[in-house]
């Protein structure tokens, strides 16, 4: 396994290694050795071509998340929103997908969201905390301050999460 870093501290690209033969193949998807991190929490999201979930984050028991497409494509984004940082208010895109074998670390103190690119993408996520629905927040998807290059015109978006915040208004809740 290989981490990249970005443009922004702390978040990151895994490449992973696949084995194939004849039969298909055998993939490594996380190594505790690698981020020293402890994953408390682990869920999978199936999603339909141009549905687009997010902007999400939580207030209290924030979560670092690693994230891997088992199956699809995605176009999936992070949002600094550490107070303080160089970066904030500033994304990270990256396209995931089952043929690339890459995973997205996304630390604690970041908004998370992503678009699948094909019908049947699956998600899955490590996180470091347990789901606290009380202090969950989003960002509206289409936020013009973040001007988030979405590779998609008419996205599928859930009634929740059109009614997320605009950047400037969940920055006033941080």
């Amino acid at each position: 396994m290989k981490i990249i870093k970005t443009k922004i501290k702390d978040l990151l690209i895994i490449k992973k290694e696949t084995f194939k033969d004849k039969r298909g193949f055998l993939r490594e998807l996380y190594r505790e050795n690698l981020l020293s991190k402890k994953f408390i929490f682990e869920i999978i999201s199936y999603s339909k071509k141009n549905v687009i979930r997010g902007l999400h984050l939580q207030k209290k028991n924030s979560q670092g998340k690693y994230v891997t497409v088992l199956k699809g494509k995605a176009f999936d984004v992070a949002v600094d929103l550490r107070k303080g940082s160089k970066t904030f208010g500033q994304y990270v895109s990256i396209i995931l997908s089952e043929k690339q074998n890459v995973s997205f670390y996304i630390p604690e103190g970041f908004a998370h969201g992503f678009c699948a690119l094909e019908n049947n993408t699956i998600m899955h996520y490590k996180c470091t905390n347990y789901r606290d629905e009380k202090s969950e927040l989003g960002i509206i998807w289409n936020d013009p301050k973040l001007n988030i290059k979405w590779p998609i015109k008419k996205p599928i978006v859930s009634k929740r999460d059109k009614k997320n915040l605009s950047f400037e208004h969940l920055v006033d809740r941080l």
